[in-house]
């Protein structure tokens, strides 16, 4: 059996985006063998509310919500005690953890990466302090240790044949690639959708790309794009406020700042979006203020159909592979 085709789903943002909640429900439609997770490790966290329960996972992709083959990519790595940790909390809430699969070359964070991560990019850089970069850098200079040699991760070891229809699950977002972030206040793997071929596809079997966005802009750690004065702003703390906006992976409150349309044009025209998802519609009007920033100006609006309609407006002019807009008022679904 061949690949069929490839949909995936990416951060347009700086994560947080409700990348899990798209996959969640693109996985319940029932049209993919696998869900499939490329890059970064237990620094990401996913929300998925299934049958109105609340479930949160840092590692294994949204797939194993709905009985189909999970899979940790080649790109990733991966915390064992982290790892096992949620497969237990996933097993006990009943599902079917041997669809699990990890890729033998996907690299091991150790107890040093930790260490080291905590020593010094965390107070530098508002990591999560999970040990991701080093593990990466550790990957990159040669001397990392593979899943492969983990005894206690055997029974997850993955043929690397994927068949049939595949959804990739993306992390962190556009805004946070080692590459094309805010260096270096980025992650430490490529959250753009490139990437998701090191699962074992040519880019040609690509359908559809998944853009997830808010209709505010959130981050979480340092960056001097969303200084500390963004706390102090009234309107941007109740936005905060109303979106419970803290991280699932840290519980780290977020920076909020209004949706920056240049970076969202930038990044849904360079991850070759084709079908967006701006969620969080509800917040904004819960707080009755609709505002984004475009061309250096904050936009003020008078209503959330004013806001969409301006914001359709610019996406459907300077977005040419856009298909399609749609906007997301619930956490639980599309």
């Amino acid at each position: 059996m061949t690949i069929n085709y490839v949909d995936i789903v990416c951060g347009l943002s700086w994560g947080d985006e409700a990348k899990g909640k798209i996959t969640s429900q693109l996985s319940l439609s029932g049209q993919y063998d696998y869900v499939c997770r490329w890059a970064g490790g237990n620094n990401a966290g996913h929300t998925v509310y299934i049958k109105g329960e609340k479930f949160k996972t840092h590692l294994v992709p949204s797939g194993i919500f709905y009985g189909i083959k999970s899979v940790i990519g080649p790109g990733c790595v991966v915390n064992l005690k982290s790892f096992l940790s949620e497969v237990k909390y996933l097993n006990n809430a009943g599902f079917d953890t041997s669809l699990i699969k990890i890729s033998p070359k996907a690299h091991l964070v150790t107890e040093k990466h930790v260490r080291d991560d905590r020593k010094e990019t965390y107070i530098k850089l508002g990591t999560t302090a999970r040990g991701i970069g080093p593990c990466y850098a550790s990957k990159a200079s040669r001397h990392g240790v593979r899943v492969s040699s983990v005894e206690e991760l055997k029974e997850y070891m993955w043929d690397e044949e994927l068949q049939g229809n595949i959804l990739c699950e993306g992390a962190q977002g556009f805004w946070l690639d080692l590459d094309y972030g805010n260096y270096p206040y980025v992650t430490s793997s490529a959250t753009l959708p490139y990437a998701s071929c090191s699962l074992g596809f040519p880019p040609q079997k690509i359908r559809k790309i998944y853009g997830a966005a808010k209709v505010y802009d959130t981050r979480s750690g340092i960056d001097p794009e969303f200084p500390e004065s963004l706390l102090d702003d009234e309107d941007l703390a109740l936005v905060g406020e109303a979106g419970e906006e803290y991280g699932v992976t840290t519980g780290r409150r977020r920076k909020v700042n209004w949706l920056n349309m240049d970076k969202l044009v930038k990044s849904i025209n360079l991850s070759g979006t084709t079908n967006v998802i701006l969620s969080k519609v509800d917040i904004l009007e819960s707080v009755n203020i609709y505002k984004f920033s475009y061309k250096g100006a904050i936009i003020n609006f008078n209503s959330i159909d004013d806001m969409k309609w301006s914001i359709n407006d610019i996406l459907n002019l300077e977005c040419e592979l856009l298909k399609t807009i749609t906007y997301s008022s619930s956490p639980q679904k599309i």
